[in-house]
């Protein structure tokens, strides 16, 4: 059976514009048959015989503008004095029309992609061309506070499903000529527009043109969301750790853009993505840099603890309980076997089931309504818990690892899903092999992480090399006269700064 493949056929092969303008208005026509959103309001100049057609998208535009800035001057303006020798469309371009951004267009397929993004389309009796005005006006949704990257202190504006709102929230911050916005559109139904910002000078030209050259190879009927976009240039799309970073905070966005990463905006989604990714990233987070470089610092650290604690603790208790009980103290190792009397499973098959039930518990809170959720997770864990330490079904002690486990991967949620695949194969490796398994499996990981690339870029880019530059900003924050370097492999200027400053002095006037 041969391969089907989508029908691309250009608009353009078929139709083409006319200067009558009863056949261009029947050509639309023809395109949108059975659709009633689409609008067509037929009016004349006041002053001459000239026809004009107006199609728009009930929804998609500006009522207000549509009125007053193209129907009432195209209506009202004395045309017939001026036309002499002068282009009719050339007049409604230059002195009539009230819009900001208007263009002549005869393309088929460039016409219907902005008729139904927003635009209107005005034709003119006599002309084979079209007019574009800019009458966008659908609603949309106001600038809220994050709700998966929520800080104490820091702005709290997030991205919106805007495009074009999500690009002024970058410009808001980053005031520079050098902050560079190219667009393109992707899928050949959805026609989604995409975006790549960076600010030139400072990202590095080859990393640029790898992502176009992956973006312009994306061949897909829509985008909805960035996550579409993300695996397809992903480098590691089958590994658990991503490669491309995601947020929904302008000001972290803004704040990759000036260590040197491109950002990918897109059409209707409020989560930008960044890149190159380094595993680093995962444990720093934007308040860090809002509050003080000490706090900063231990939280950090505490999230670095997070990881080997979320991936770690299960298959640790499995080996010890299992292989290597002389390595437990004798009291602790005599209550961990008084409270499993009357447990009927193993205690790899107990860590199994109880870390399955509380990603169950955690699913049901996230997909439950919010007020409901936090309910169902906490009396849930709470009640399903303690009724299956009663039943002797579950120890207790497992009750708590299983706890350990799962806050702490709360700690790094965008890591979530990276987290819950090492730690059952820590478990299972655990439970065959004792700590040689789980030594095994933690080799594995390493070597895993070291051999990723994000756009050329090593995954594990800091831990090569432990100098001054590089750790200034892994497990802890310096304070910020001290990063005076960007990542040199990232950034193509490495320089933070132009001028040297002096904490010393400082501190000296003051004493």
């Amino acid at each position: 059976m041969s391969e089907v493949t989508p029908n691309k056929n250009s608009l353009n092969e078929k139709f083409k514009l006319t200067p009558c303008l009863k056949d261009n208005i029947d050509l639309f026509k023809y395109i949108f048959k059975n659709d009633n959103t689409v609008i067509y309001r037929y009016f004349e100049n006041k002053t001459s015989t000239i026809n004009y057609c107006l199609i728009f998208i009930n929804g998609m535009v500006s009522r207000d503008v549509i009125n007053e800035n193209v129907i009432l001057p195209l209506i009202n303006y004395d045309i017939k004095s001026k036309l002499e020798n002068t282009n009719t469309i050339d007049i409604l371009m230059k002195k009539v029309l009230l819009v900001d951004e208007l263009i002549k267009l005869s393309d088929i397929d460039e016409i219907i992609t902005k008729l139904v993004y927003g635009d209107s389309l005005l034709l003119v009796e006599g002309y084979s061309e079209a007019l574009i005005l800019n009458t966008k006006g659908w609603e949309k949704k106001s600038i809220f506070e994050p709700k998966s990257e929520a800080v104490v202190r820091g702005p709290r504006e997030a991205f919106t499903e805007s495009i074009i709102t999500n690009i002024s929230l970058i410009r808001r911050r980053i005031k520079s000529h050098e902050l560079k916005v190219k667009f393109r559109e992707i899928g050949y139904t959805t026609k989604t527009s995409v975006c790549i910002c960076y600010v030139e000078g400072i990202a590095q030209d080859n990393i640029i043109n790898e992502l176009e050259k992956r973006l312009d190879e994306i061949d897909i009927d829509g985008v909805l969301d960035s996550g579409y976009i993300e695996e397809f240039v992903s480098d590691e799309p089958f590994s658990p750790f991503k490669t491309i970073g995601s947020t929904e905070r302008p000001d972290t966005a803004a704040g990759k853009l000036l260590e040197g990463r491109i950002v990918i905006i897109c059409d209707g989604t409020p989560i930008v993505l960044t890149l190159p990714f380094l595993f680093v990233e995962y444990f720093q987070i934007n308040e860090d840099y809002y509050n003080n470089f000490i706090y900063a610092s231990f939280n950090r650290l505490i999230r670095i603890i997070g990881f080997f604690l979320a991936t770690s603790v299960p298959a640790i208790y499995v080996a010890l309980t299992t292989y290597h009980q002389e390595l437990i103290p004798t009291p602790l190792l005599l209550s961990i076997y008084n409270s499993r009397e009357g447990v009927p499973f193993p205690t790899f098959l107990e860590a199994l089931l109880m870390l399955l039930t509380f990603e169950i518990l955690r699913e049901a809170g996230i997909r439950l309504p919010k007020h409901i959720g936090q309910a169902v997770s906490i009396v849930g864990a709470l009640v399903l818990g303690e009724a299956a330490v009663a039943a002797s079904l579950i120890s207790a002690p497992m009750v708590i690892v299983t706890a350990i486990t799962g806050i702490s991967s709360f700690l790094l949620p965008k890591m979530l899903g990276g987290l819950i695949i090492v730690r059952v194969i820590f478990l299972f490796l655990s439970s065959f092999l004792g700590l040689y398994g789980y030594i095994f499996g933690l080799i594995g990981l390493f070597i895993h992480l070291l051999s990723m690339k994000s756009f050329g870029v090593y995954y594990m880019l800091y831990l090569d090399s432990f100098t001054k530059e590089n750790i200034q900003d892994i497990g802890i924050r310096v304070p910020w006269w001290y990063m005076k370097y960007r990542t040199k492999i990232v950034a193509k200027n490495p320089f933070r700064s132009t001028k040297n400053y002096d904490i010393s002095k400082r501190i000296k006037t003051k004493e």
